[in-house]
């Protein structure tokens, strides 16, 4: 299937955190959209890789996303090497999206920088036509770059080179990221026996909020999602920029 936009994220729950809300934007306006989870975040405190999986199943119901997989790369130890760029090709070359989205640059979590450089330059790569690759049935795959590539901010602040309205589509993003149940805080079941993390805490969601609200303040709406480009920005007209 063919995508228009492609969110890529190191764990299961980082494009929920960092861009459901500008997928569910463009998903709107008619445009396809998937997430490729990198890792199963087998090295996550809490919960398992099986409800990961399943948090990530109802999460993608809730988005009503077009695709989503899991390319079991190795949580922590995923390099960003040949053997893992021809992975992220594979499913570039999959979905020949025209929009990329992916991790931050720099941030909290180690696997979130690496996760961004590794799809970068595997968007590059995914371009070249001796490199060869085979799709789900062994088929040779054609050659593809996306047209577009943006980093979504994560909990480092990075200064966003553009944002997009989200206002919309903010209470569809927070019942998307809860639906990380062994992840998040939940009003409906606060007492957990997991052990508490940085994520897990009320703080955290209210965070959430705050840097949404941030964002959406500096473009004059309600809620916003920040992202960093690779290369200048381009428009024909002013008009698209107001």
């Amino acid at each position: 299937m063919k995508l228009d936009i492609l969110a890529f994220a190191s764990h299961p729950d980082d494009g929920e955190l960092g861009c459901v809300g500008t997928l569910l934007a463009h998903k709107s306006q008619g445009k396809k959209i998937g997430i490729v989870d990198l890792t199963r975040g087998e090295l996550g405190t809490r919960g398992t890789v099986e409800t990961r999986a399943q948090e990530a199943a109802d999460s993608a119901a809730i988005l009503g996303l077009d695709a989503r997989e899991n390319l079991g790369l190795a949580d922590g130890f995923f390099r960003n090497d040949e053997e893992h760029q021809r992975k992220v090709i594979q499913a570039i070359r999959k979905y020949q999206p025209e929009i990329v989205l992916m991790n931050a640059v720099h941030d909290r979590h180690p696997d979130h920088g690496r996760g961004s450089a590794l799809v970068s330059e595997a968007c590059f790569y995914s371009g070249l036509r001796q490199i060869k690759t085979q799709g789900p049935e062994g088929e040779e795959q054609a050659a593809w770059r996306p047209k577009a590539v943006y980093h979504y901010i994560q909990d480092r602040m990075i200064t966003p080179d553009l944002v997009v309205d989200i206002t919309p589509y903010w209470e569809k993003k927070v019942e998307a990221v809860r639906a990380f149940k062994t992840q998040f805080f939940s009003q409906q079941s606060p007492d957990s026996d997991e052990p508490a993390t940085y994520i897990s805490t009320p703080e955290f969601m209210r965070f959430l909020e705050a840097r949404a609200l941030e964002f959406g303040h500096a473009i004059g709406v309600t809620y916003g999602e920040g992202f960093t480009r690779e290369r200048f920005i381009g428009v024909r007209n002013l008009f698209d920029l107001i």
